[in-house]
């Protein structure tokens, strides 16, 4: 039997999260790996955990709101141009779907992010 509160979904800083490597397309630098965990859907809207070990890649972004657990990277702005964001423990980020980014990790990253249900994209 747990201790732990029902309340409570996981301990962010402490789950274990599976990796996987980016795809060719994706990868500019290093041997990056990322890893999603689900943590809860309401109304559609999907909570969860990522992280993105150090390296370079790019990607097209979904729609998204995240907070920066632990790590420190840059994201560039691609398409459209924008300032390079740093991000570090704290950083609340909106990306929106269809945005072009490199992402620069050089200590892994953890975010907690909230983004439409794959089913419910489009």
């Amino acid at each position: 039997m747990s201790d732990r509160h029902p309340a409570v979904l996981a301990e962010a800083f402490e789950m274990e999260i599976e990796h996987a490597a980016f795809g060719a397309d994706q990868l500019v630098s290093g041997s990056p790996t990322s890893g999603w965990v689900p943590l809860n859907t309401i109304d559609g809207v999907e909570v969860g955990i990522w992280e993105m070990t150090p390296g370079v890649v790019t990607d097209t972004e979904a729609d998204e709101v995240f907070c920066i657990l632990a790590g420190a990277a840059t994201v560039e702005f691609l398409d459209p141009p924008a300032p390079t964001l740093a991000l570090r423990p704290g950083t609340l980020v909106r990306l929106h779907d269809g945005w072009r980014t490199r992402w620069s990790v050089t200590q892994t990253i953890r975010k907690i992010a909230v983004t439409p249900r794959e089913d419910d994209k489009k």
